[in-house]
């Protein structure tokens, strides 16, 4: 393929690339991924190191749409080398090897470290770049419904498994999220319906009086044509409104293309897809 020298001059050219600065502490955060493989064998490691790269892309630039992108296929191929350490966690700890199962079968997550300056020429080459500084705290203002039950999540009401899952959908993104106490939106006359309706930049306002920076508001409804969720999903920025949606999936993916979606529009690198 034509464009593979030239990838790989861009990224050797770019390998001295400054960063702006920033903690070490946000670095070591932000410039590391996470998969679960199966044991430690060295065949499952490079699939997982492949997983890995196309992660830490998306974790540090806030582009969902780099994993798609043809190059990406030959990056993934020598994914091991953009590696600086690595180390593995038993999913299974604590719980006793069987006579039939050897270590090789457990599942691990198996954790990746990065260097920015391999990252960054990455990005670059891709025509991307890190979306550093401090992450916007966003409130989940969200709309449920499945069958007759209808509810607004909130911190304090039910819903405790799909808080749980919005959460663990911030971290491959490092984007805090808070959820308003039913309080708040109980004085702000917002149940379900009047959610699904609300003018976004109200929702910002009450964003910030439940501590966050912004609001991103969706409404998520069970499908059984579809066989699974459909969720919509919405948020502002310098005026402008956005909107995507994702069809037929569980819970825990419709939160991760509301928290994919975000990054998106937050970072610069626009409509969600």
């Amino acid at each position: 393929m034509p464009w593979l020298p030239r990838l790989a001059v861009m990224v050797v050219g770019l390998i001295a690339a400054n960063t702006p600065p920033v903690s070490a502490e946000t670095v070591d955060e932000l410039y590391q991924s996470q998969t679960i493989v199966t044991g430690q064998g060295e065949v499952n490691r490079q699939i997982g190191f492949k997983a890995c790269l196309d992660a830490v892309l998306v974790r540090v630039s806030g582009d969902q749409r780099l994993p798609k992108r043809t190059e990406m296929a030959a990056l993934r191929d020598k994914a091991g080398s953009f590696v600086a350490e690595f180390r593995y966690r038993d999913r299974l700890e604590g719980i006793p090897i069987h006579d039939e199962q050897g270590t090789h079968d457990r599942p691990h997550d198996l954790t990746c470290l990065y260097r920015p300056d391999v990252i960054d020429p990455v990005l670059a080459a891709l025509g991307s770049k890190p979306w550093l500084g401090e992450r916007p705290r966003l409130a989940i203002f969200l709309a449920a419904e499945q069958g007759t039950r209808q509810f607004v999540l909130t911190a304090d009401d039910e819903g405790a498994a799909m808080r749980e899952s919005f959460v663990n959908a911030t971290g491959p993104l490092v984007m805090p999220i808070v959820f308003p106490e039913a309080s708040l939106l109980s004085a702000s006359k917002l149940d379900d319906q009047a959610l699904r309706h609300a003018d976004i930049t109200t929702l910002d306002q009450l964003a910030r009086k439940a501590g966050a920076d912004q609001a991103l508001a969706g409404s998520i409804v069970w499908s059984d044509k579809e066989l699974g969720w459909i969720a919509d999903w919405r948020l502002a920025l310098n005026g402008k409104s956005y909107n995507w949606q994702v069809r037929g999936v569980s819970f825990d993916e419709a939160f991760r293309v509301a928290m994919r979606g975000a990054a998106q529009i937050l970072s610069g690198n626009g409509q969600p897809e």
